[in-house]
């Protein structure tokens, strides 16, 4: 995000470019009733070829994970979606004199406009995290980072980048997973009271939620002739059309944050990097919007893929 402006102060093109084999890099667990909405396991259906193969390693494990994991994977899951935002104010604080002197360059507004902007960007990011970790109006924060997003894409000029504009988008799916996953919080206050059903706005919230999140994976595509790359695109690919199409959407998911997980910290290892040369700020930026999209697949984890899914359409075949 904010990242853009300091790479251009070090005389860096602000176009983005992966490192070779460098992908780059917004989960909250909802309640154990709700773990088998993905259309968990069914042991009387019969499976044949590659989806028994595949099936196969799903039920007993990614079951056990799912109950070892639903006290504390909430937490982590929020702090990981979050983690970009919170960085991201925390530089608007140390670097205040930079970024507004920056908004003030390049758009020529005044010293007023600029500050205005800064103050935003910071109170509407770090008072955004707060509420979300202490779980008081999620839905408001959720609508606050909306709106953070979409001023800084057009403030750092993203809109006309589109690798950035498309991480971006990524960040605002594992948002709206977020959202869907305090309505069903906000839901559960009234257990026992009958409900029609799982409602049309959740499930369309965790659809394009796990359709924005794939956009990040596109960025993730090498067009190289190497091995290496044409395994890791086959691979990443199926991978994220299964979570789009929603099918086999938890086991898909979690896959990817493992993958994902192990690229970002080895690829993306700023701490590694001397503070004062740019590429620690630039792989830092990287390292937290990965952090990010991991967030968002966690909630995919434990959410399940929602009603507009394929998993959700085997429970009526």
């Amino acid at each position: 995000m904010s990242i853009r402006n300091g790479l251009s102060q070090f005389g860096f093109q602000f176009g983005f470019t992966w490192h070779d084999d460098k992908p780059p890099g917004s989960v909250y667990v909802a309640h154990s009733s709700r773990l088998s909405s993905s259309g968990g396991y069914r042991s009387n259906v019969k499976h044949c070829g590659a989806e028994a193969a595949f099936s196969s390693l799903r039920p007993a494990r990614l079951a056990e994970f799912l109950r070892m994991t639903k006290q504390y994977l909430p937490h982590l899951a929020r702090l990981c979606l979050i983690s970009t935002f919170l960085e991201d104010g925390i530089r608007m604080w140390f670097q205040w004199n930079e970024q507004k002197d920056y908004i003030e360059a390049t758009w020529g507004c005044g010293y007023f406009l600029a500050t205005c902007f800064v103050l935003l960007n910071l109170t509407g990011q770090l008072g955004g995290c707060v509420l979300i970790l202490s779980r008081n109006f999620v839905q408001y924060a959720c609508f606050g980072l909306f709106g953070v997003i979409a001023l800084q894409t057009v403030a750092y000029s993203i809109l006309w980048d589109i690798k950035f504009l498309m991480r971006n988008l990524a960040l605002g799916g594992g948002l709206l997973l977020l959202l869907a996953e305090s309505r069903s919080e906000g839901k559960s206050m009234f257990a026992g009271v009958p409900s029609m059903g799982e409602s049309s706005p959740k499930q369309y919230m965790q659809l394009g939620g796990r359709v924005l999140l794939v956009l990040m994976f596109m960025t993730l595509l090498h067009f190289d002739p190497s091995f290496f790359s044409i395994l890791q695109n086959m691979v990443g690919t199926a991978l994220i059309i299964l979570v789009a199409i929603g099918f086999k959407t938890k086991l898909a998911a979690l896959t990817l944050v493992i993958w994902l997980l192990a690229i970002n910290v080895y690829f993306n290892a700023f701490w590694t990097v001397p503070a004062y040369k740019p590429m620690h700020d630039f792989l830092k930026y990287d390292f937290f919007q990965t952090t990010s999209v991991i967030g968002g697949l966690l909630l995919v984890v434990a959410l399940g893929p929602g009603g507009v899914s394929m998993d959700e359409k085997k429970k009526e075949w």
